[in-house]
């Protein structure tokens, strides 16, 4: 009798090939909103951009393709949701102590970036959060992990 659950049914990632994120994001001014990210301290991969997107690098795995609204909806074949109104997505980003969280926030913020209210402290999690200049909302947050 075959197995029918083999690795080729149920692929894993291996531990040398991790799996990347791309988050994709739809951008009114793509040099605005680039420079926006940036700013915050994020690098921009400049291969995998062009004059309709912008790879921003939040880490070794995850990714953020900004991308010109008519694009966007090219690609996705679909209306562009009014951020002013709605949320399809909210964005989480770690970070390495609570300075940062506040100090991300704040640079967010003086950026154009709008912040949404105060941090949430829950002892060992700490969480901030704000709208790029698109509207999409990105959390901050520092986990202590106690050995």
């Amino acid at each position: 009798m075959t197995d029918t659950t083999s690795s080729q049914t149920n692929p894993t990632p291996s531990a040398t090939a991790p799996r990347q994120t791309f988050v994709n994001l739809p951008v009114k001014d793509l040099a605005r909103a680039t420079d926006f990210f940036t700013g915050l301290g994020f690098a921009l991969n400049p291969y995998a951009s062009s004059d309709q997107s912008a790879c921003v690098v939040i880490s070794d795995h995850a990714h953020v393709m900004l991308h010109v609204e008519p694009y966007f909806a090219e690609f996705t074949s679909s209306a562009i949701t009014d951020t002013s109104t709605t949320r399809e997505v909210a964005m989480g980003i770690s970070a390495a102590s609570r300075d940062e969280v506040d100090n991300l926030v704040a640079t967010a913020i003086a950026a154009g970036g709008e912040g949404m209210g105060e941090a949430i402290d829950d002892g060992s999690m700490y969480m901030r959060a704000f709208r790029d200049l698109d509207g999409h909302q990105w959390s901050l947050l520092y986990m202590e992990i106690s050995s």
